[in-house]
């Protein structure tokens, strides 16, 4: 439903009613800003609980900043319209358009690649995060080079 658009509408079937629905962009950007919200206050929940219970102290600007540039990230990759999703247009100019296409021998190329898309931005934040945490740590003050 994410990827419903007006031009590329979604129809559901309710599996117990079997009534037919139809979904277009309205649906489709709700439906995919209702699933990054909660994607990202269930990612800032356990970060925070996490960073809590291990004693880590995490600055409130990138506490703030780590779920905002979760959800723009989430977002714009899983809003996939066809023709139209930056993701697909990320897949082209990288020469993986055959991939973000495929949807055959159990795989859907679109979602490893937003799986993909996804752990690399965390791993990326985390990375930084970790750099900082560790430049406070060894700061020049606490680091003696002499024998």
């Amino acid at each position: 439903m994410k990827g419903a658009s007006d031009d590329h509408p979604i129809t559901y079937e309710d599996p117990v009613t079997k009534k037919k629905t139809t979904h277009g962009t309205a649906d489709g950007r709700n439906a995919c800003l209702q699933h990054c919200l909660t994607y990202t206050a269930t990612q800032a929940i356990v970060a925070g609980a996490g960073a809590r219970a291990l004693g880590i102290k995490v600055h409130p600007a990138a506490a703030a900043a780590a779920p905002a540039l979760s959800f723009g990230t989430h977002y714009a990759a899983d809003r996939r319209v066809p023709g139209k999703s930056l993701l697909e247009e990320i897949a082209t100019k990288t020469g993986k358009s055959d991939f973000y296409r495929l949807t055959d021998f159990g795989m859907n190329g679109n979602e490893v690649l937003d799986i993909s898309e996804d752990h690399r931005v965390q791993l990326r934040a985390g990375f930084w995060h970790g750099i900082d945490q560790s430049a406070q740590v060894l700061s020049p003050a606490t680091v003696s080079l002499d024998r």
